[in-house]
């Protein structure tokens, strides 16, 4: 799975063993490592883990 995110694509792999959250930033942890995601409101975090949830 990738996100897009201000021209930047993240690449999201299954499964996901956990996820930091820390106010605008966000970290993900797949199978490839720790991804560090750094967003500029708290509604685009929020649609980010939503997105992470559903997939």
């Amino acid at each position: 799975m990738s996100y897009t995110y201000k021209g930047m694509v993240y690449s999201i792999k299954s499964p996901v063993t956990s996820i930091s959250v820390n106010k605008h930033n966000v970290v993900v942890t797949d199978q490839d490592g720790s991804k560090l995601i750094k967003f500029t409101n708290v509604n685009d975090s929020k649609c980010f883990l939503a997105w992470v949830y559903k997939a």
